[in-house]
């Protein structure tokens, strides 16, 4: 097979999707090796929906790809050969308040048409299969779950570095981490509650770590540390490069994820490959990710949110049970089992060819 997959997600710095794009491509290539695989994207200064609109389907139609793959939420609607399109979330339609409204918009229409166009779509989560089957109206027989993994880099590490970059980002030796973008269905409005509670009523005193670039929609957040007088109590670290970002999960007291909505949840999975003890939320798309591996707490509730921190931060026997299931628990998910997964949807829509 010839496989075209978007490229576009692979601008830096990497966000989800792009680590996605980036750790599939990958693995196909390792685990295909007779196929072969294409990232494409338009030159520099072309107009995304020029692209897609026209760009791509000229270019797949002067091509010889089997197929393309969509790995951002977008499939070219003009475009006879199969696509496989992957929906990551519904966040944008299910959660409109947490996005800005013009993305919004764009969503309500667009991702209709992806999911009608697409040949077959890929989901992170039988929760978000069971999303897209029900808000977009998809036959289930269309879509597939391919879990995600975290990335190999994630890996307990016990070093002098880890040190150094502990010093190097003002982070001391005990200390609750979450890790994320900055943004409202990530719950930090209700962390920081949790975490002042905690400070309020227990004789601990951990710093919070936030790790993440800015979304939007925060600037209460940002006033509301301040209106606490919690700015020596909680660090914000800004985006982070993985090595950095392992020497954080791997010398946490405990990570915390306390997301409102989530495709998949990656996270917690990388904060356990570190052996980090997790807490993070009861949702279906979460507790299909974790199983039992990670402390579980209803998100909106920040007096449940708090007392799980207060015990697992008081009890060493605690993390050291959630330290042990999580990294066992994170050896069933792989980037070489999600590039084989996913092989599979393309060979559904690409006739074999004889050899």
């Amino acid at each position: 097979m010839k496989i075209a997959l978007d490229g576009m997600p692979l601008a830096s710095p990497l966000t989800g999707v792009g680590h996605y794009t980036s750790e599939l491509a990958r693995s196909l290539a390792l685990v295909a090796p007779n196929d072969q695989f294409e990232l494409i994207s338009p030159k520099p200064g072309l107009l995304s929906r020029r692209w897609w609109s026209a760009g791509l389907p000229l270019y797949l139609s002067r091509s010889s790809f089997d197929l393309f793959h969509g790995t951002n939420y977008e499939v070219p609607l003009w475009s006879r050969r199969p696509s496989v399109v992957t929906i990551h979330d519904l966040s944008l339609l299910l959660h409109p308040e947490a996005h800005e409204s013009h993305l919004v918009r764009r969503a309500r229409w667009r991702l209709p048409l992806m999911a009608k166009s697409a040949s077959m779509i890929i989901t992170p989560s039988t929760s978000v299969k069971n999303e897209v089957c029900e808000t977009l109206r998809v036959d289930a027989a269309k879509v597939v779950v391919t879990p995600e993994a975290p990335r190999a880099v994630f890996k307990r590490r016990e070093d002098a570095e880890v040190t150094e970059v502990l010093r190097r980002l003002g982070v001391g030796d005990d200390f609750v981490l979450f890790v994320g973008t900055i943004e409202p269905r990530k719950n930090l409005h209700r962390l920081i509650e949790a975490f002042e509670q905690l400070l309020n009523t227990t004789s601990l005193s951990p710093q919070l770590v936030i790790a993440g670039g800015q979304g939007w929609l925060m600037d209460d957040f940002f006033s509301a540390i301040k209106r606490k007088k919690l700015e020596d109590r909680i660090r914000l670290t800004g985006y982070l490069h993985d090595e950095d970002l392992r020497a954080l999960y791997s010398s946490c007291s405990v990570f915390v994820y306390p997301s409102l909505y989530e495709g998949f949840g990656l996270p917690p999975l990388e904060a356990m490959a570190c052996g980090a003890p997790v807490i993070t939320s009861r949702i279906p798309s979460i507790t299909e990710t974790v199983g039992t591996a990670a402390r579980l707490v209803d998100p909106r509730d920040t007096n449940e949110l708090s007392g799980a921190m207060v015990e697992m931060l008081s009890d060493e026997a605690m993390r050291n049970h959630f330290s042990g299931v999580g990294a066992e628990h994170v050896k069933k998910f792989t980037w070489e089992q999600t590039a084989i997964k996913t092989l599979d949807v393309y060979r559904q829509l690409v006739p074999q060819k004889s050899t």
